[in-house]
C-alpha cells in the first residue's frame, strides 16, 4: 500500500523549483500559495508569479509538476495560476536582497544550469562511462557542460575525458577559485573538475573519510570558476548512499538524480536505495538508465548476457522512466582508456549514448529557459543594494 505524501513532503520537493533571475526557490519567496492532495493522488498546487504573463511560467510549471509528480502517489498534478500583489512581491523582493546581501550563492553553478547527479546504489555499473559520454553527446551538440568528478575515491573522469594537467586558480580580490580544465567538443564545451586533476598519480590512494569527501564534493560546488554561460552540470556521484550523496541534497536541492542500474536484479534492489535516499532528500529522480543491458552482434543480434529486466523492474517498481538501455560494446572501455568517449563513433553504443542525450534535452530535463519576468525587479534589487552599501 503506498502512503500519500503529505503538504510537507510536497513542499520540500518544490524547495527545489529556483526562480532563475531571482536565486530563491518558490517556497520561501512565498509563491507557492496553496498546496492539497485528494484521496487518488491528484496534487492541487496555487502558484503566483511575479508578474503577469510570466514567461518563465512554462519553466516554473515543469519543474513543479515533475518534482511533485516523482513522490510515491502522486498521479497527476494540476497548477492553479495567480499573481503576487504589490505587498507579495515586495516581501519576494526582501528574501532575494536578503540572500544576495548577506550571503554567497549556495553553490557558483550558474542558475541557468540544469543539474544532473548521476547515481548508483552500488560499484562497476559503469556510471563514470555514462557521465563521461553523456557529458560529450551533450556538447557536441553545442551545449557548454561542466562536469563534476565527485567519485572522490574512485576518479576516472579526467582518463575518460582525455584530459591532462592540473587544475589552475584565479584570484579576484580576497577570493581565489579554482579553474577546471576545459575541451572543446563539437560546437559545445566541457569543463571538468576532478581530485584526479590534482594529485600527481591516477594510482594514487586517498585515505579520505567522510567528512573530507564532503568538504572536498563542497569545494567543486562553491569554489570552483564556472562559466556563467553553463547550460548543463553533470556530477559523477559516488556509488552508495553515503556522506556525499546527503551532502550533495543539501548544498544543491535543485539538483536532479538519474540512477544507473544493470539487468541483474541484484544491481536493481541495490540501486532502489538510491532512489529512495534521494526522495527522502527531496530530490528529484529524473529517471533510470539501465547500462550493459546486451550485446549486438554485426548482424543486428542481441544477447543479454547479463539477464534482462533489471532497469525496467527499478523504473516500474519507483515509478521512473527507464530513459536509455546503453549496450555492452568494446569500444566504450577502450574510449574510456583512451579519452575518446564512444559516443563521438558509430556503432550500437554511440547510438543508445546519443538517444539518451536526446531525449534529456527533450524531455528528461531540457536546458533552461531565461527569458526574464523579474529583470526589472533585479534592476530594483541592485538599485536597493548599492543604496544600503552607500
Amino acid at each position: 500500500m503506498i502512503v500519500l505524501p503529505d503538504e510537507s513532503d510536497i513542499t520540500g520537493v518544490l524547495r527545489g523549483v529556483i526562480d532563475p533571475e531571482l536565486g530563491s526557490n518558490v517556497v520561501d519567496l512565498g509563491m507557492i500559495k496553496g498546496v492539497s492532495i485528494d484521496s487518488d493522488g491528484v496534487v492541487s498546487l496555487d502558484v503566483a508569479l511575479t508578474t503577469a504573463g510570466c514567461p518563465l511560467r512554462g519553466q516554473i510549471q515543469r519543474d513543479a509538476r515533475t518534482r511533485v509528480e516523482s513522490l510515491p502517489g502522486v498521479s497527476k498534478v494540476t497548477i492553479d495560476w495567480s499573481v503576487l500583489d504589490a505587498e507579495e512581491r515586495s516581501a519576494a523582493m526582501a528574501v532575494a536582497r536578503k540572500n544576495a546581501a548577506e550571503r554567497a550563492p549556495d553553490t557558483a553553478i550558474p542558475l541557468s544550469a540544469r543539474v544532473l547527479a548521476i547515481a548508483s546504489g552500488k560499484g562497476g555499473v559503469g556510471k563514470s562511462s555514462v557521465t563521461a559520454n553523456l557529458a560529450a553527446a551533450l556538447a557536441f551538440r553545442g551545449f557548454q557542460v561542466g562536469v563534476i568528478d565527485a567519485d572522490i575515491w574512485g576518479f576516472s573522469l579526467p582518463r575518460m575525458l582525455g584530459l591532462e594537467g592540473r587544475l589552475g586558480a584565479s584570484k579576484s580580490g580576497d577570493r581565489t577559485s579554482i579553474v577546471p580544465l576545459t575541451r572543446a567538443i563539437g560546437s559545445g564545451r566541457l569543463d571538468v573538475v576532478s581530485m584526479g586533476l590534482l594529485v600527481d598519480d591516477e594510482d594514487s590512494a586517498l585515505l579520505w573519510r567522510g567528512l573530507m569527501l564532503n568538504r572536498a564534493v563542497q569545494h567543486f560546488l562553491e569554489d570552483v570558476d564556472w562559466a556563467p554561460d553553463l547550460d548543463y552540470v553533470l556530477i559523477d556521484m559516488p556509488p552508495g548512499t553515503g556522506d556525499v550523496a546527503m551532502g550533495l541534497a543539501r548544498m544543491i536541492p535543485r539538483a536532479e538524480m538519474i540512477v544507473v542500474t544493470t539487468p541483474a536484479t541484484g544491481a536493481q534492489k541495490v540501486a532502489s536505495r538510491a532512489v529512495s535516499m534521494a526522495r527522502k532528500s527531496y530530490l528529484r529522480v529524473a529517471g533510470v538508465i539501465e547500462n550493459m543491458s546486451y550485446f549486438e552482434t554485426p548482424d543486428g543480434e542481441r544477447h543479454e548476457l547479463f539477464g534482462s529486466g533489471g532497469g525496467e523492474a527499478l523504473a516500474t517498481e519507483a515509478g521512473l522512466d527507464l530513459i536509455g538501455r546503453i549496450p555492452i560494446e568494446p569500444a566504450v572501455s577502450h574510449g574510456g582508456d583512451e579519452g575518446q568517449p564512444a559516443v563521438l563513433g558509430e556503432g550500437p553504443a554511440a547510438a543508445a549514448f546519443n538517444q539518451l542525450a536526446d531525449r534529456i534535452v527533450s524531455d528528461v530535463a531540457p536546458p533552461v529557459e531565461m527569458e526574464g519576468c523579474t529583470a526589472r525587479m533585479l534592476d530594483l534589487m541592485e538599485e536597493a543594494l548599492a543604496e544600503s552599501e552607500s
